[in-house]
């Protein structure tokens, strides 16, 4: 059956999209863009179309019949997703520049641009190449001290306009009427900086992205070096130099909130408190908030204490304190000696060492006497005893004789008789010398 025939999910889709589209109602006024230097209008429109985002548009502007790409639409309520409200565009403008802002309101939205329209603006911006080469060999037979940047030719043959640079004035009436003769149209010769040639000519920036002042930057206000100094960039012009030659606008977005933490900081040489005492800023970090300060008590080392550790102080509060923790350092190093002096702790007797020997008194022997506990007996020293030879030999060297002088005769006498009969038995032939024992 044909009726039971389900469209394919796209179609579904698609359907949806259409009805939603049926839904909404052609713009009353459009916010637009156009010409080389990427300027704003917001234009009426009268048309039954319902453009979208993106696309092109041939409007009416004071300069003629051109191109233009639609941004948005605006009406009283920002409730569709395609609008803004006119609130919402006036503080965008506030915020973007005010007044400096190259917003205009004079002028019409003819029509979407159609096939035959682009594909004229394809062919107009093919031709360009040949109109920048013919004026500059027109500029360089003249001798004119100015250099031609770009050229830029409106949809209706209206005009052509010359983008040129010029450090001083330039009388370029001859090149205009050679120009118009040449291309039979109004010719407008319009002077830029360096800036707006960056803006015309210039893609990628250092960072990777489109330059600022090409993709959605309107005003081109003034970068010091004061900006880059505060961020701590380096200071070589060709590191923070853009395409134009001048310091790079991205300089410029971050220079209120490094200024408002700046103002938080201390400057450097101001005597501080910290919690390791007294000592002087040497050096800040605005993002961390983080300050370096040189310690009195130290001063070889630096230290680095959050914002918020530290306590600034005002010069004659700084010999006050620091007669407070002189007095308070005395009293504690008096109350240091006052304390008495710790206990000694045991000494652990461990298992392995071995008990020292003591002198026991006669009344201890007694005692172990009669508990029946034996002292074990000392181990005397043998002694080696030679043979009657050799203690012949021994009393006649002059070491015998000087220990006779010296009065060493105290052995007793049954060593003396016990040496006598081993010299007995020395006598019928010498003894075997015996070895000492090892213990």
């Amino acid at each position: 059956m044909a009726g039971s025939i389900m469209p394919l999910p796209i179609m579904l889709e698609e359907e949806e999209d259409r009805k939603a589209y049926e839904k909404l109602e052609a713009p009353k006024t459009i916010v637009c863009r156009f010409g080389y230097l990427r300027e704003i209008a917001e234009l009426p429109y009268s048309g039954d179309a319902k453009p979208g985002c993106g696309s092109k548009m041939v409007i009416r502007t004071k300069r003629g019949i051109e191109m233009a790409e639609m941004l948005t639409t605006v009406c009283n309520n920002s409730g569709c997703s395609k609008s803004i409200s006119r609130d919402q565009m006036l503080q965008y403008i506030d915020n973007s520049g005010g007044k400096d802002y190259p917003y205009f309101n004079q002028g019409k939205v003819l029509r979407v641009a159609t096939i035959e329209d682009l594909n004229e603006q394809s062919h107009l911006d093919e031709s360009k190449t040949g109109k920048i080469i013919f004026g500059r060999q027109t500029i360089r037979e003249m001798d004119l001290p100015m250099k031609l940047v770009d050229v830029e030719q409106l949809l209706g043959g209206e005009r052509i306009i010359f983008y040129y640079t010029s450090e001083d004035w330039v009388d370029f009436r001859e090149l205009v009427r050679v120009l118009a003769a040449e291309y039979q149209t109004r010719i407008e010769m319009h002077q830029v900086n360096a800036r707006n040639e960056a803006r015309l000519v210039a893609d990628y920036e250092k960072c990777g992205q489109h330059c600022c002042c090409k993709q959605f930057l309107k005003v081109l206000k003034p970068v010091s070096m004061r900006s880059a100094k505060v961020q701590k960039a380096t200071l070589d012009p060709t590191k923070i130099s853009g395409r134009c030659g001048r310091l790079m606008c991205c300089l410029r977005y971050e220079d209120q909130t490094y200024t408002e933490l700046q103002k938080r900081l201390p400057r450097k040489q101001t005597a501080v408190e910290t919690e390791d005492g007294l000592g002087v800023v040497i050096d800040t970090q605005i993002l961390t908030q983080l300050v370096l300060v040189r310690l009195d008590d130290n001063p070889g080392a630096l230290q680095a204490y959050p914002l918020e550790n530290i306590t600034i102080l005002k010069k004659e509060e700084v010999q006050a304190r620091r007669e407070q923790l002189e007095e308070k350092a005395a009293q504690q190093k008096s109350e240091a000696f006052r304390r008495p002096a710790p206990k000694p702790r045991p000494q652990r007797e461990s298992g392995d060492k071995k008990p020292q020997a003591t002198a026991q008194t006669p009344e201890a022997d007694n005692a172990n006497a009669e508990s029946g506990e034996q002292r074990k007996p000392r181990r005397r020293r043998r002694r080696r005893k030679p043979g009657d030879a050799g203690d012949a030999n021994t009393n006649n060297t002059p070491q015998a004789a000087s220990d006779d002088k010296s009065g060493n005769n105290d052995q007793p006498r049954d060593q003396a008789q016990a040496t006598g009969g081993e010299g007995e038995q020395g006598a019928d032939g010498p003894r075997k010398k015996r070895r000492r024992r090892r213990r």
